[in-house]
């Protein structure tokens, strides 16, 4: 089975660094019953940022807004799922090398039962051919 590639959207919110601000976060998140495609935390400046990526955007703003979350815009990144094998992201990291086209940051994990999942974010202006190049849908 090939890989799927998706174009995705994410925002995040910035936290200050307290234990149990992420926990607080996403138990919002699921009373809510707001799924998440991917979810990333990590430090930035003196607290941190915490990325969510979701179908349910609308969903996920009005939860913020109820909770006084401020949440950055809608930005664009790639979700990639499939067989988990040697070499498995290094196809697609190839696929934008070989286009010219740089990483911003990535982060791939395994998903258990043999698959894979990896999130890979560009540079905006970029995001359009790097799509092309990876055969995002």
């Amino acid at each position: 089975m090939a890989d799927q590639i998706q174009k995705v959207n994410y925002c995040y919110t910035l936290v200050p660094t307290r234990a149990g601000q992420g926990a607080r976060i996403l138990a919002e998140l699921a009373d809510a019953g707001i799924n998440l495609d991917a979810f990333s935390g990590f430090p930035r400046g003196r607290g941190a940022q915490l990325d969510f990526v979701t179908t349910k955007m609308p969903a996920l703003r009005r939860v913020a807004a109820r909770n006084g979350w401020k949440l950055s815009r809608v930005k664009k990144a790639f979700l990639i799922t499939g067989i988990n094998q040697a070499g498995a992201v290094n196809k697609h990291v190839q696929k934008l090398a070989k286009a010219r086209i740089s990483i911003t940051a990535a982060a791939a994990v395994c998903a258990g039962m043999g698959r894979y999942g990896m999130i890979m974010w560009v540079k905006p202006r970029d995001y359009a051919r790097a799509s092309r190049a990876l055969g995002a849908k």
